[in-house]
């Protein structure tokens, strides 16, 4: 009986995280969208392309940095810089640029 319930309370929390994850994941065509309207005046937001800025790392080389995840990009995305302009992107908004950043990781 007690190996059911713990089956059970398994299952359940495996969905809960599923859905959970879902309701995280941002839209990556709108964060394309926010991103080509505030972010590529400095960052190379495409794949391939370099930056307008030298100093602004390229979106696709931020993706492709080992240990980068959406967590890390929230972090990055919530801090000041000095050399960055104070941008606050929340709630959807953040998600959307941080699903289309990690859209751009290199698969090996």
């Amino acid at each position: 009986m007690k190996l059911a319930i713990s089956l059970i309370c398994l299952a359940l929390l495996a969905a809960a995280s599923g859905r959970l994850q879902a309701q995280e994941e941002g839209d990556l065509q709108k964060g394309r969208a926010l991103a080509r309207e505030v972010c590529a005046a400095c960052h190379a937001i495409e794949k391939g392309q370099p930056s307008p800025n030298a100093d602004a790392p390229a979106f696709e080389a931020i993706a492709s940095t080992r240990g980068m995840s959406g967590r890390a990009l929230v972090v990055a995305l919530q801090t000041a810089h000095r050399t960055m302009p104070n941008f606050v992107l929340v709630g959807d908004e953040l998600r959307g640029v941080i699903a289309y950043i990690l859209s751009l990781k290199s698969r090996d």
